[in-house]
């Protein structure tokens, strides 16, 4: 009866656990989907490169949202099941009330678990893989995007300007500037050209113009009846360089091992283009690993709700009590990441902060629901 019991509580914790997180999931993922029209409005990728690139997106919204829906799954269900009597089921089937808590706790765990896969394994991937995938995809809209009598920078290090773009896709009066390095640049006029397609790779065909290199040394030009300029070897303007959120969590732990005395520095990186300094790589693993831990914290707070009786008076205020001391841990473990720079004593403190909670609560608990060993 007891497995039953508890079986039951697990589903409904699950169900309205996945219900909440994917609505917020979905609200917060259509709100950025939104802001990424650009992708297509403005650098030209296609309709399908911007879903894919937005559906990737998705485990870092759902990874940033498990703490908080987690908290309200269980705040909304145990008061649910306090409110409707539906826990007096437990105490009449000779359940302990640490013994319910100690369930909870093990479905906490699982959580934890759940949520360290997603910020060390999943989340890294999917964001490394969007960013890979936007980088290697081609500028399907790329003709569209080119507007008469305006400068288009549809691509890194290239300008362009057209006269007049008719509905044929002839073009005049043409003007590109393509910027080879700091001190050296192109500068292309021809009087009509066309955008030619092959093999999904843009490029202009260019008639009656000329070519004009420019360094800081000279300057030459070279004129032409017919040519074609292809714009694959451009870039397009997705950022080239990966975010910390986009690393594997293994290369952050093995630049943390290398220079574990200098963790809190700013000034030193652990990589030779010099991206990632290693005060940065430490806040990144630390909210990759230790922020999942108040998972457990906010379960036990959740608990509480079941050690005061419906009858009592002041039962609402301790639970909006309890609601507020839950929503103030989680917005502190998104922010103690800024507190392992200050000295060592303190940034030893909040690394093992979480586990200190968890004994304090745990132990509030055990005293207030009258704990024996036997229980466990």
């Amino acid at each position: 009866m007891n497995k039953l019991i508890f079986r039951k509580l697990s589903y409904d914790i699950l169900l309205f656990f996945l219900l909440s997180t994917t609505a917020l999931t979905l609200i917060i993922w259509v709100i950025q989907a939104v802001n990424l029209l650009d992708i297509i409005s403005e650098d030209g990728h296609g309709i399908k490169v911007y879903f894919l690139y937005s559906i990737l997106n998705i485990p870092n919204i759902f990874s940033k949202l498990i703490v908080f829906t987690f908290f309200l799954t269980l705040f909304v269900v145990l008061n649910r099941y306090e409110t409707s009597n539906e826990i007096l089921l437990f105490w009449t089937n000779g359940i302990k009330k640490i013994t319910f808590i100690n369930f909870i706790g093990k479905i906490s765990v699982l959580f934890v678990i759940f949520q360290l896969t997603l910020t060390l394994l999943i989340v890294p991937y999917t964001q490394n893989l969007s960013q890979i995938y936007l980088k290697s995809s081609s500028l399907e809209f790329f003709p569209k995007l080119i507007q008469e009598k305006k400068f288009s920078n549809i691509v890194r290090n290239l300008t362009i300007f057209i006269e007049k773009y008719s509905n044929n896709e002839i073009l005049e009066g043409i003007y590109i500037k393509e910027k080879i390095n700091d001190n050296e640049s192109k500068i292309i006029i021809a009087n009509k050209g066309e955008i030619i397609n092959q093999e999904n790779e843009f490029g202009f065909k260019l008639l009656d113009g000329k070519i004009i290199t420019i360094n800081k040394k000279d300057n030459y030009s070279l004129g032409f009846k017919e040519t074609t300029y292809n714009l694959s070897k451009f870039d397009s303007k997705a950022r080239s360089y990966q975010k910390l959120d986009e690393i594997n969590s293994l290369f952050l732990l093995n630049c943390l091992e290398s220079f574990l005395s200098d963790r809190k520095k700013s000034n030193i990186s652990c990589d030779n283009e010099k991206k990632y300094f290693l005060n940065e790589i430490y806040q990144e693993f630390f909210k990759r690993i230790i922020n999942p831990f108040y998972i457990i914290i906010l379960s036990l707070i959740s608990s509480l709700i079941i050690l005061k009786t419906k009858l009592s008076i002041s039962q609402n205020s301790f639970k909006f009590i309890l609601f507020l001391i839950g929503f103030s841990i989680i917005i502190f473990s998104q922010l103690s990441y800024k507190f392992i720079f200050n000295s060592f004593y303190t940034e030893i403190l909040f690394l093992i902060l979480p586990m200190l909670l968890i004994f304090m609560f745990y132990f509030f608990i055990s005293l207030k629901s009258k704990f024996k060993i036997s229980y466990l």
